[in-house]
């Protein structure tokens, strides 16, 4: 059963979408500032940044509002 969720931004965005989009946009090296985590500091790799982000509900939290808030950014300019 689908259910409409109209006041979601992030539904139908996927977890990897996501970091990918900000690491296209920021880089590792950025997107490890912006988001003080260590998947993005050392060695990072998208499959090791979305396990990591996966099992951590707080991190996940931090990325996807910065991808919220890099896409409001891009909208506006």
């Amino acid at each position: 059963m689908s259910q409409e969720q109209p006041n979601n931004p992030l539904h139908g965005v996927k977890l990897a979408e996501i970091v990918q989009f900000l690491v296209s946009h920021y880089g590792w090296e950025e997107l490890s500032k912006r988001v003080n985590i260590n998947c993005f500091k050392s060695n990072p790799t998208i499959k090791s940044s979305l396990k990591f982000l996966r099992r951590t509900p707080w991190a996940r939290e931090k990325v996807e509002k910065l991808f919220l808030e890099t896409k409001r950014i891009n909208t506006i300019l």
